[in-house]
């Protein structure tokens, strides 16, 4: 199977960004106009999120309009305020008899060690980044929520590199699409799915990548140089499926296999993975199929989000590396 393309070729979605590139932090906003099922589901055990509850297929609402993906840790969840003051403005929400209310689940990743943590995405941010929301390829590496993103934390930070969002799709037989974005932001390393090759991780003091393995099993009780909270991988993953809620679920269950295939460790009590599910309906498909291959085009948008990143905010990039193996000069 092929992954290109993006997000955005899933019918009825739209993807816009917004970040400061100075203070290393953003946003990335993910729009359904008509709306769209959706559910969730966390596995990390430090997350931060907005109206995931919701989510759940035994709870009332089952259409979101918009999801909202931030930097910032806890204080980036302002930012979904403005996403649903920008679609409130346009009559985007469910009508509720008093007036419109836009359902904008949001998760947030931390990435104050990055840049100005003074500086997080607020009201006026999520409002920019849902105004720019198209349909138009998404935009990769060192923007949106992935701005100031980072992986290879279980060295401690001084010893991470630049991470950032990708975005993949797959289009199958049945005019089935799916697609998913990603902000890669994680305490462990990220390898190529298709060749196991580490593509970013800790460095050691050579500039050289480090086994993330052995460190793991070299300090088995604590890491006491990594802050709690301070990683967390956010996906969203659509199809143009005819899917239940309670459906869309399993699909973000089945998806975590994707982050499972390209980050180790990955799911950890530092993490706060979350995976989002939406379909917007037209085309019969299996559940099963939906989950397998959305698993499959999340781990492509992961290897891309490192791949496309670019070195900043005193973090060196697998682009760096790359550069260093074929000899250009740079200096780690």
């Amino acid at each position: 199977m092929t992954t290109a393309g993006s997000l955005v070729d899933v019918p009825g979605t739209k993807v816009g960004h917004a970040h400061d590139p100075r203070a290393w932090t953003g946003c990335t906003v993910i729009v359904w106009e008509k709306g769209a099922l959706c559910s969730v589901d966390v596995r990390g055990s430090a997350p931060g999120t907005r109206e995931t509850d919701l989510l759940d297929p035994t709870c009332l609402v089952d259409r979101v309009h918009a999801i909202c993906l931030s930097g910032g840790s806890g204080f980036g969840l302002d930012a979904a305020t403005g996403v649903a003051a920008y679609l409130e403005e346009r009559g985007i929400g469910a009508d509720v008899g008093y007036g419109i209310v836009p359902i904008v689940p949001a998760a947030v990743l931390f990435d104050l060690s990055v840049g100005d943590p003074k500086v997080r995405p607020d009201k006026a941010m999520g409002y920019a980044a849902a105004s720019r929301a198209t349909d138009t390829p998404v935009q990769e590496g060192n923007v949106g929520a992935g701005c100031g993103a980072s992986v290879g934390k279980i060295g401690g930070f001084a010893k991470a590199m630049k991470s950032g969002l990708g975005s993949a799709s797959v289009r199958l037989p049945g005019g089935l699409v799916i697609g998913a974005v990603v902000a890669v932001n994680a305490l462990g390393e990220v390898r190529d799915p298709a060749t196991r090759e580490v593509l970013a991780g800790p460095l050691n003091a050579d500039g050289r990548l480090e086994d993330s393995h052995e460190l793991l099993i070299r300090k088995p009780f604590s890491f006491t140089e990594v802050p709690k909270g301070t990683n967390t991988t956010l996906a969203v993953v659509a199809s143009n499926a005819n899917l239940t809620k309670a459906e869309l679920k399993k699909v973000a269950e089945m998806t975590h296999d994707g982050f499972a295939r390209t980050i180790y460790p990955v799911h950890t009590m530092y993490d706060g993975d979350a995976v989002f599910a939406a379909s917007t309906g037209g085309v019969d498909a299996s559940v099963d199929v939906i989950g397998a291959v959305s698993a499959q085009v999340v781990a492509e948008a992961i290897a891309r989000a490192v791949r496309l990143a670019e070195g900043g905010g005193g973090l060196l990039s697998h682009r760096d590396l790359k550069n260093v193996r074929q000899g250009d000069g740079i200096k780690l």
